[in-house]
């Protein structure tokens, strides 16, 4: 598989579409190792800074929890070459370390802890400006895209 994995590439993967697909490439794919790092471009024209502080805009921490199980999701998919599509189960351990703003590039750090046909789990850290900013253990159920 060719680096970077565009928005294209990723929109195959994902069942998410705008605004919700939260991952703009995937630039680091180790499938023996279990580690992926995606990016996610924060510009200031995302529809949630509208509402969430619009005089001092900061990207919800939900969000950023969400663009990491994305790319926990591509691990995932990546791995087990499957069709069955990652849904967040758990979210352990988040620590919100500092505001991410307008203008960031958001790297996202996976690292596969737990992989199978039926479930799986990532150590996830959000970096900008190689300073974290978000960490979380989060787990996926894996089911059919039938189902959803």
């Amino acid at each position: 598989m060719n680096l970077p994995l565009d928005a294209k590439t990723i929109a195959k993967i994902l069942p998410h579409r705008y605004p919700f697909l939260l991952v703009d490439r995937i630039i680091k794919l180790d499938l023996e190792n279990n580690i992926v790092v995606g990016q996610k471009n924060v510009t200031f024209n995302e529809q949630f800074f509208v509402g969430h502080f619009p005089d001092a805009p900061i990207m919800p921490g939900v969000l950023i929890l969400e663009a990491l199980a994305q790319a926990g999701g591509i691990l995932v998919h990546q791995k087990l070459q499957t069709d069955k599509i990652a849904v967040l189960l758990t979210v352990n351990n988040a620590k919100f370390r500092k505001p991410v703003m307008p203008g960031d590039v958001l790297f996202l750090h996976i690292q596969g802890l737990h992989i199978s046909f039926k479930s799986g789990k990532v150590a996830a850290k959000a970096v900008v400006n190689d300073q974290v900013v978000v960490e979380a253990d989060i787990g996926f159920a894996l089911v059919d895209r039938k189902q959803l």
